[in-house]
């Protein structure tokens, strides 16, 4: 059954997803009540209701579910116990058990191997006699990472020589950790794609994501590779969700490889940085369809009507764009309403939009702002 107008939406976190997600659901006639830990975030700035509180505050998530219709979230890192409780009063979509798979590395990456899903070679590490042999099994360079906890680059180090693994492995928390084998990747792409509560799939063409300093600093939509390589990645993430049984929005991140194939690198069901050119270049954004999925409403055909390039603003070195980018016609900006600006931090980004089917190859930040 399809909520109605009025009906009001849990979202689980405070942060700029969860703010972009509200004014969707605004848009279609939905209240939001955040629930996060910190007071005065992104999301809360939009919403109808907030309740500040842990993660771990069984009473106060009683009386989040008591004051919603259904419930979401905006980030993987929360307790299974506080999702499982919140299951147990009103639906949860993504699923708790969808949440559980996405927050571990090494259930995320069975999950997709048993499913015949390609992703990179891995093992479990769980001891340094385990990292020992697991070098030997997969060699060097290879990748050590925490199985939980990690984004942006953090939690993961890169293993060159037999010397990085002591130090590596002491440095690395939570155990255990995965050690994947390195991928000499041509590309990395994602695919935004969505389910919903009556099976219906959906799915936005692929885009290719470019990182500086591990953080994402330019989407390109479509990605610049082959028409069949584009539909197969449409074909895998599709695939996914029609395995997890997802009712939502699920992010696939992928590697195109050197020889044109294609491993899953990650899942993320929610809303995803890559896919914040939907906004723009879509009739239904990324934040739209994942609200239209939870709420039970039909998810329209996941199309764009115009190339795009999307940029993060991340920390203060970007933010001192910010006055020429809103003087600069043709790009349109984004911000997530943080006052602070620290090195490291996603505070907003802008999005330029092309002729469809007329996306240059390549781009420089140079050719996408045009300031000095």
């Amino acid at each position: 059954m399809s909520l109605a107008p009025g009906a009001v939406i849990g979202i689980i976190g405070g942060g700029q997803l969860g703010r972009m997600s509200a004014m969707a659901a605004a848009r279609l006639g939905f209240a939001t009540h955040i629930f996060a830990p910190e007071p005065g975030g992104p999301a809360a700035g939009v919403a109808a209701a907030s309740t500040v509180a842990s993660y771990d505050d069984a009473a106060a998530l009683a009386r989040f579910a008591a004051a919603v219709d259904v419930i979401t979230f905006e980030f993987e890192n929360i307790p299974a116990a506080s999702l499982a409780l919140l299951e147990s009063l009103k639906p949860v979509r993504p699923s708790a058990r969808i949440l559980g798979l996405s927050q571990d590395r090494l259930l995320e990456k069975q999950f997709l191997n048993d499913a015949g899903i390609a992703t990179s070679p891995w093992l479990a590490v769980r001891d340094e006699a385990g990292l020992q042999a697991a070098i030997a099994e997969l060699g060097l360079p290879a990748v050590l990472k925490t199985t939980r906890l990690g984004y942006d680059g953090k939690g993961q180090a890169k293993l060159a020589e037999p010397e990085d693994a002591a130090l590596a492995f002491a440095a690395l928390a939570p155990k255990p950790l995965v050690l994947e084998g390195f991928v000499d990747f041509a590309a990395e792409i994602s695919v935004m794609v969505a389910r919903g509560a009556d099976g219906a799939v959906v799915a936005y063409d692929p885009v290719e994501n470019r990182h500086k300093h591990h953080i994402l600093d330019l989407t390109l939509a479509p990605a610049p590779l082959p028409p069949d390589l584009l539909a197969q990645a449409k074909t895998i993430a599709r695939a996914i969700a029609e395995q997890l049984d997802l009712v939502g929005l699920l992010g696939v991140e992928m590697f195109v490889t050197g020889t044109g194939g294609l491993l899953v690198n990650e899942i993320a069901p929610r809303p995803h940085n890559s896919g914040h050119w939907t906004i723009d270049a879509c009739p239904v954004s990324q934040f739209e369809m994942h609200i239209r999925a939870i709420a039970g409403l039909p998810l329209p055909p996941a199309v764009r009507h115009s190339d795009a390039v999307m940029k993060n603003l991340v920390g203060p070195e970007d933010m001192a764009l910010w006055p020429a980018i809103l003087a600069t016609p043709g790009l349109i900006p984004h911000h997530y309403g943080k006052t602070e600006a620290r090195p490291g931090r996603k505070m907003g980004h802008f999005t330029r939009l092309f002729p469809k089917y007329g996306l240059p190859g390549e781009f420089g930040i140079e050719d996408v702002v045009r300031v000095k």
